[in-house]
């Protein structure tokens, strides 16, 4: 896959895959680790896109990095509210259908790369979402985003996310040209 192009694909996923690697983490919120209530694969869309910005990318980074600003060019996610520097509480629409669930941080690499996963909890204990969002500076004012989500929440992640980038390059780019970040 070349910097900037995008590809989409599914995939069945078991909710378990990987669970070697997270086998001593309490990856379920405050409740104690527990089998997933239905071991049965799962589809799992998954998705990626790239969009060139023309904003430096300490600054691309720092939208980012601020989740309650994500409603403002994901149009999936309604409202964020910040636990602590790590957790969020996200009101999510898909299909109809509103979900709240909480999203954790799981890696920051400043101007590099942010990683963020769901949290299993009671309000939609089956559905999973995960993304990664990378930084390539092309050049001290143009930034290359590539945008990765996994989700079983259904609601087409693939059509979603150019519509999400190019929210994000429009948000950004406006503020840049109106000289404020927010």
């Amino acid at each position: 896959m070349t910097p900037c192009s995008w590809s989409t694909r599914r995939s069945l996923i078991s909710p378990t895959a990987g669970a070697a690697r997270f086998r001593n983490m309490n990856t379920r919120g405050p409740t104690l680790n527990e089998p997933m209530p239905n071991n049965k694969p799962r589809a799992m869309d998954v998705a990626e896109g790239s969009i060139v910005v023309n904003t430096p990318v300490s600054d691309v980074y720092q939208r980012w990095l601020t989740f309650e600003d994500y409603p403002k060019f994901i149009t999936a996610i309604k409202r964020v509210r910040k636990l602590d520097a790590n957790h969020f509480v996200a009101s999510l629409i898909f299909k109809g259908r509103q979900y709240e669930t909480t999203l954790e941080m799981m890696l920051r690499v400043p101007e590099r790369r942010l990683a963020w996963r769901t949290l299993a909890d009671n309000s939609s204990p089956g559905h999973f979402a995960a993304g990664v969002v990378s930084f390539t500076s092309l050049s001290d004012l143009r930034t290359c985003v590539t945008l990765k989500l996994t989700s079983s929440f259904g609601g087409a992640v693939s059509r979603r996310i150019s519509t999400y980038l190019q929210s994000f390059k429009t948000l950004i780019e406006s503020e840049a040209a109106r000289g404020n970040r927010r």
